[in-house]
């Protein structure tokens, strides 16, 4: 049996506990060393799994012994990291998206291609049950063709105001619109060739938040598909769960309906409040996590330990970032922006 994959982790908040949990835990890998820029954080993390802790990962990347990097900074940070991880040849593990910038794009994309290692970018929903299901019945022809798709996926106000601190450096695109675009472009098989996209901005912006509210944009893929798709952080605190999160895929022989944020599929019900726990994303059963936010680490450790194809390939990744800079483009411009591969 070969050695398990070794593994660091760049970036110690709530997903990069996640990778530490299932790195530290998984028969085929073992975690090595965390870090983040938050000494105090790193060094939480690093004592709870007895690995040693660092505040520059340069210098966690040029002592420990590992393979492969598993990166949970914000959003807008993972470029460095990721090229450095990269010039290093070790294999990457990214949560989403792959990065920000359209120049960092470009030189992620030819460091990776000259590198020899491998990446995978956490677009986790393809690890969701309901469109795991769905992508199963598209696959075996039973609906069809994809005509017409929605996918709304939003945030409550809660999260670009208190759950992250640096909702201003992002957006919702990024932050949410990124699973969309790949959900959706997953769920077709194809790419996306225009977007026509618009957006709205002011409500977060009067409490300080220098962000976009919300965008709506329409994806016209290759083959003919067309999608809409509806990303904001302002929907109210009271909405029953952080997401609203509703799907609908018309085919030419069938239709694929889902709702997520269903606010009466599992209730609690105590003296003062109604609660609605997470059932799907990341729930513990018996101490152990689970769910598909969890599966997509394991299963990135499970493909790149036995040299199979990653569920979410590179180019994937790299095309979602493609079509989310000619959303932001089309919203300023006001057009159709055409998207070149």
């Amino acid at each position: 049996m070969k050695k398990p994959i070794s593994f660091v982790v760049i970036g110690c908040g709530t997903w990069g506990q996640a990778h530490a949990e299932i790195f530290s835990t998984h028969p085929y890998s073992r975690l090595a060393a965390v870090c983040d820029v938050d000494s105090k954080r790193a060094e939480q993390l690093g004592r709870e799994y007895s690995v040693p802790y660092y505040s520059n990962y340069d210098e966690m990347l040029d002592k420990e012994e590992l393979d492969a990097v598993g990166i949970a900074t914000p959003d807008f940070a993972h470029a460095a990291p990721l090229m450095a991880a990269v010039s290093r040849h070790k294999h990457v593990f990214c949560e989403k998206p792959l990065v920000t910038e359209k120049d960092d794009l470009e030189r992620a994309v030819e460091a990776v291609g000259t590198a020899g290692i491998r990446v995978m970018v956490d677009y986790h929903n393809r690890w969701n049950v309901p469109f795991v299901k769905a992508k199963k019945r598209l696959r075996e022809g039973e609906l069809g063709e994809p005509v017409n798709g929605y996918m709304r996926l939003t945030d409550i106000q809660w999260v670009p105001k208190e759950y992250i601190s640096w909702a201003a450096k992002s957006s919702i695109l990024w932050f949410l619109g990124s699973h969309t675009v790949d959900t959706l472009s997953w769920m077709f098989g194809d790419r996306v060739r225009r977007v026509y996209a618009v957006s709205r901005s002011g409500i977060l912006k009067e409490q300080g938040i220098d962000t976009v509210d919300v965008y709506m944009s329409i994806l016209e893929f290759e083959k003919g598909g067309i999608a809409q798709t509806e990303n904001g952080w302002i929907t109210p605190d009271s909405n029953p769960f952080i997401n609203d999160f509703k799907f609908n895929l018309l085919c030419t022989k069938g239709m694929v309906n889902i709702d997520l944020s269903s606010s009466n599929f599992f209730e609690i019900y105590s003296a003062d409040k109604v609660e609605h726990p997470d059932f799907l994303v990341k729930p513990r059963v018996y101490g152990k996590p689970t769910g598909f936010s969890y599966e997509s680490i394991r299963d990135f450790i499970e493909r790149l330990y036995r040299g199979e194809d990653f569920v979410v390939p590179f180019e994937d990744s790299v095309n979602v970032n493609r079509v989310l800079f000619a959303i932001i483009d089309s919203a300023t411009k006001g057009e159709p922006v055409e998207i070149s591969y």
